[in-house]
């Protein structure tokens, strides 16, 4: 890895640390809020959605649902659990492959996820109240930008050379 050049301009990254942070702050606001406002996680709340989705009706494999989902088996095996508990999903053996199990929403899922939607839309509506649509689409395309930049980050002493040309400081403004 590079080291810290003092000569960097500190100014970028400020800007780096802030938006960094600040996306930190959006995602601890949206765990808080949707525990608060519909009473679902906001992991609880992506599995269901991605489970709703017509291209899934019969279900995702534990695998493809948590790689989709970008959080770990771990995580996710937990998520599971609490939503089995409240009969939203329910884990079945795949009919190709009898090791590997498919997540599927039962009917009382989807009967929970549909009784959501119209807290859900009025959540998006609230908190992007102050968005004009060019706004949103630009932002989906710029967390998407976000997403695959960090999606390629290696910090290994091989890849590292010139790509790294920025330092990544901690801590908020």
């Amino acid at each position: 890895m590079t080291n810290f050049d003092p000569s960097y301009d500190q100014s970028v990254s400020s800007v780096h640390n802030r938006l960094f942070f600040r996306l930190f702050q959006a995602g601890n606001t949206l765990d808080r809020q949707t525990i608060k406002t519909l009473g679902i996680t906001t992991v609880q709340w992506s599995v269901l959605g991605a489970l709703s989705r017509s291209q899934v009706a019969d279900g995702m494999s534990f695998s493809d649902l948590a790689e989709y989902l970008v959080v770990s088996r771990q995580s996710l095996d937990g998520v599971l659990k609490r939503l089995e508990r409240d009969d939203h999903v329910i884990r079945v053996a795949d009919t190709v492959d009898r090791r590997a199990k498919k997540v599927v929403l039962t009917p009382k899922g989807r009967e929970f996820w549909n009784s959501l939607q119209p807290k859900i839309y009025e959540f998006y509506r609230q908190a992007l109240t102050s968005f004009r649509f060019d706004d949103k689409v630009s932002l989906v395309h710029f967390l998407n930008q976000l997403n695959a930049g960090m999606t390629s980050v290696s910090l290994d002493e091989e890849s590292s050379g010139d790509k790294l040309d920025q330092p990544v400081t901690s801590g908020q403004d």
